[in-house]
């Protein structure tokens, strides 16, 4: 139903040529409405669900993230309707799985170098500090963090040559995916999940058992096979999520330590991630 809403989404926006900014913060909400939804009807995991108090926190890091994002995305917007061809060479139903491709292979990438850059892991890894994984900790995350994941997939798909059209129907489908792979709901995709990445295989990514991790594709797993970072087979699960060393990072509590924790000074015995 999800990708059933991405698609219909879609094609009603190019056919009536709505905005496609206000398109997109939309979606965003209705996304996330809907798989909240779910969470209370079909939960993976009852303790999972967020307490009044984590809530309140994960909306204000929800808020700074959308002000940082949405200020990094108007950037990234007008640089992509800078760069991006007037004519692109071709056909929108061919760019559009092929910017998929590039897209989720430049996600992959920038996420899989934040988990190993020492610097990047400092923004990256406030989204690891939540023990659960639910829909509301999605938006847990630093606002430079997000900047960088946008402004590096965008623009290389405009770079390349795709359309602002082509990549705005693959940054909706990357909006509903985000929120979905990790929605606290007890389903499976089987099979599918060898190239659809789902909330069985991103539940693993946020293993404090850094052997089973990997899973650094959000949206298509077919890059973890790729690159030897698929994990999950039926019946895997995390015997614990979050960070594998917790006093690393402030707690989520702890707004102003966590915004400045990436200028931290460095310990040097500090290991890499």
């Amino acid at each position: 139903m999800l990708l059933l809403g991405v698609l219909s989404t879609v094609v009603a926006t190019l056919r009536f040529r709505w905005d496609l900014d206000r398109v997109s913060g939309l979606t965003l909400i209705g996304t996330i409405g809907y798989l909240a939804v779910l969470e209370r009807l079909i939960p993976y995991r009852v303790d999972w669900w967020p307490t009044r108090r984590e809530l309140g926190w994960y909306a204000v890091y929800f808020a700074l993230s959308m002000v940082g994002g949405g200020l990094a995305q108007t950037l990234v917007t007008a640089l992509v309707g800078l760069i991006a061809p007037a004519r692109p060479g071709l056909p929108f139903a061919v760019q559009v799985p092929l910017a998929l491709l590039v897209g989720s292979l430049g996600d992959h990438l920038v996420h899989r170098w934040s988990h190993h850059n020492r610097w990047l892991w400092r923004l990256h890894g406030v989204h690891h500090v939540p023990a659960k994984v639910n829909v509301a900790n999605n938006g847990v995350n630093h606002f430079l963090d997000v900047f960088l994941a946008q402004a590096v997939v965008q623009c290389a798909l405009a770079l390349i040559g795709f359309s602002k059209e082509s990549v705005f129907a693959v940054g909706i489908f990357l909006i509903a995916q985000g929120y979905f792979v990790h929605a606290n709901i007890d389903v499976s995709l089987g099979r599918l999940g060898h190239v659809l990445a789902g909330p069985e295989q991103h539940r693993l990514h946020h293993s404090t058992d850094l052997a089973e991790a990997g899973h650094y594709s959000s949206d298509l797993s077919l890059w973890d096979h790729v690159f030897g970072s698929f994990t999950w087979r039926p019946g895997r699960t995390p015997a614990a999520v979050g960070l594998a060393d917790p006093a690393a990072f402030p707690a989520t509590g702890e707004l102003g330590a966590t915004l400045l924790h990436p200028w931290r000074r460095v310990k040097a015995a500090e290991p890499s991630v």
